[in-house]
């Protein structure tokens, strides 16, 4: 009778739940397109000081 019991829970989980979705490949999950690579990027020495953190500067010190 447990037996019987189980097997009836397992099939009605089975029924409710289903079973998992099937994997889904790297290769449909990547989407590639091309850069634009006429863009340049150039040093310009007076704005890179706002590419680094400084604790004193983020204080106002």
């Amino acid at each position: 009778m447990a037996n019987q019991s189980a097997m009836d829970a397992m099939a009605e989980r089975q029924a409710r739940f289903g079973k998992l979705p099937e994997r889904i490949g790297f290769d449909s999950m990547v989407q590639e397109h091309a850069t634009n690579a006429s863009r340049v990027d150039s040093y310009d020495p007076e704005a890179s000081w706002n590419q680094f953190s400084c604790l004193a500067l983020d204080l106002g010190l």
